[in-house]
């Protein structure tokens, strides 16, 4: 819809999608140009250029204090297919898998594919829209295998505290199941030192993505981390369904762990921050309720039920009167579907300043007048 109003003439501003609005820094690109001019262009190992599974580990090493050897580390085509081949690994037919709702719809999706069934639990913002130990040990079933989680989260930005993590990573292994997090965007972290599930548990399959942090979306190129006894069987996988990644993507992904691209990400991490800052109390005066503070990624998970019994055709009236694009609540699973709407700060200052304003514009003709 947003597309059709632009080719129309219409300025759309966009707070929906998930994806940093930096793209890839001068050392990444610059990478990828040599690449290109070395004729590194043919099919790599099915589990990833061995210089850039040595990086990753590296970067485990220097960020987290974690020696992870580069052989449990899998370079993937995109988190998505990191979750894929996770997946693909690990639910059976007939496998239930808990995760939170609201979560990234994606997740309930691939389980599916693979004959499993995701049991989404609701998760309000009592628990910061996340699992705890004490819901996976209710809602554990004969039919449970795992659990799959997302720390920082999307749709929300909040993160599971470690040591609920490390509760809720205990009580699946005790059953004997599996437990997948996400960690994407915790690169995004800005309230405090992020803790990888990995520093919990060697056991945990954890994706992590060149998407968000490092701002390389189009590249697709993700990685996994697994426990070494099931590499092999990642491995076939991984051959059968993608052959390798994209071989000029992982020799420029290298140059994500340099120290000059390292300081170009720091930077625009601190601009996602004070983007956050502004945004947070600036929906919380035109009426939004924000119940947690969103630690991570960079979207902010926003209660309009003060506007509308209905997120979706709040978000549908928006765009066509104000020209604002954010996601409702619908997209994420029941619990939240018609209340909360997913608001993303990956655009300018100005787009947000801009953004707000059409928004309190809108919301007054309604009635609404802020706090």
């Amino acid at each position: 819809m947003a597309a059709e109003l632009e080719a129309q003439g219409r300025h759309i501003i966009h707070m929906g999608i998930g994806e940093p609005d930096f793209t890839a820094p001068q050392p990444v690109i610059d990478a990828a140009a040599r690449a290109m001019a070395d004729g590194r262009l043919q099919y790599t190992s099915a589990l990833g250029v061995p210089a850039l599974r040595r990086a990753i580990a590296e970067h485990y090493r220097h960020a987290h204090g974690l020696d992870i050897p580069p052989s449990r580390i899998i370079v993937t085509a995109g988190a998505s297919a990191a979750l894929l081949l996770a997946c693909a690994a690990l639910v059976e037919p007939g496998a239930q898998v808990l995760m939170p709702d609201p979560c990234y719809p994606c997740n309930r999706h691939l389980v599916a594919a693979f004959e499993g069934r995701a049991a989404l639990i609701a998760s309000g913002p009592e628990y910061r829209f996340q699992l705890t130990q004490q819901m996976v040990a209710e809602h554990w079933t004969a039919a449970t295998r795992g659990v799959l989680l997302a720390s920082p989260s999307n749709p929300t930005g909040t993160s599971i505290a470690p040591e609920e993590l490390a509760k809720i990573i205990a009580t699946v292994k005790a059953k004997g199941g599996f437990t997948i997090v996400d960690e994407i965007y915790q690169g995004l972290s800005y309230d405090a030192q992020p803790v990888s599930a990995l520093a919990l548990d060697q056991d945990v399959v954890v994706i992590n993505s060149f998407s968000k942090y490092y701002n390389m979306t189009g590249w697709r190129l993700g990685w996994l981390v697994v426990p070494e006894r099931i590499v092999p069987q990642i491995e076939k996988l991984a051959q059968n369904l993608f052959i390798c990644p994209s071989s000029v993507a992982q020799y420029a992904a290298i140059a994500c762990f340099s120290e000059a691209a390292t300081a170009i990400y720091e930077q625009r991490k601190q601009e996602f921050k004070r983007r956050r800052d502004y945004l947070v109390p600036a929906l919380q005066q035109l009426g939004f309720g924000v119940p947690v503070m969103p630690d991570g990624a960079f979207y902010i998970y926003a209660d309009c039920s003060r506007f509308t019994p209905d997120a979706d055709r709040f978000t549908r009236e928006l765009l066509h009167e104000a020209g604002v694009v954010i996601v409702p609540g619908l997209d994420f699973g029941p619990a939240t579907a018609q209340q909360f709407l997913r608001i993303s700060y990956a655009t300018s200052m100005e787009n947000l300043r801009e953004a707000v304003a059409r928004i309190g514009s809108f919301l007054q003709v309604r009635g609404f007048s802020g706090r």
